[in-house]
């Protein structure tokens, strides 16, 4: 078993080489400890500075992108989930994070960081087979997405796409 700032930088060092991202459990099992313990160095690494997101897949470290970033508000019911992630990535988007605003806690964030058609199978089946309700079922189906994309030409064929789909959340339609 090795030490517990040892572990930290290993840790640290394999996310800096990381394309994807790492589990806890997969960690666990390379330093010979629990989950918890590198849940816990995870916490302290964050504490200390290191840009490091947590995901349902695992952990990633947050890198500099080119990308351009933006949000965008939305609102459907958990039917229409899949189509709306799909909808981002197939117009060239990368989805973030979902944001809600809850009235005890304000402001509720999941980081999803989808980035592929591969990644928003996983994230559904994660949710389908954890019977997980997604932020959004707290709010009526409103909330807001963190997305990247490529250019300004990116960012209205999403908006586009979305609102022939009846899931952007526009004034007009919920006036």
């Amino acid at each position: 078993m090795i030490e517990g700032e040892q572990r930290k930088a290993q840790i640290l060092a394999a996310l800096q080489q990381a394309e994807k991202p790492i589990s806890a459990s997969s960690f666990a099992k390379k330093f010979g400890v629990s989950r918890q313990i590198v849940v816990g160095d995870v916490a302290l690494l964050r504490a200390s500075g290191e840009n490091i997101i947590a995901t349902a897949r695992g952990y990633l470290l947050e890198r500099e992108s080119e990308k351009l970033i933006s949000k965008i508000a939305v609102q459907h019911d958990r039917s229409q989930a899949e189509t709306e992630l799909r909808t981002i990535i197939d117009q060239g988007g990368e989805v973030i994070d979902v944001i809600v605003e809850h009235p005890l806690y304000g402001e509720l964030a999941g980081g999803l960081h989808l980035t592929t058609q591969k990644d928003v199978d996983r994230f559904l089946n994660q949710a389908q087979k954890n019977q997980a309700a997604f932020l959004s079922e707290l709010t009526d189906g409103i909330h807001l997405h963190t997305i990247a994309y490529d250019s300004l030409e990116d960012l209205a064929k999403i908006k586009q796409a979305l609102s022939d789909k009846g899931i952007l959340y526009e004034e007009n339609r919920h006036a």
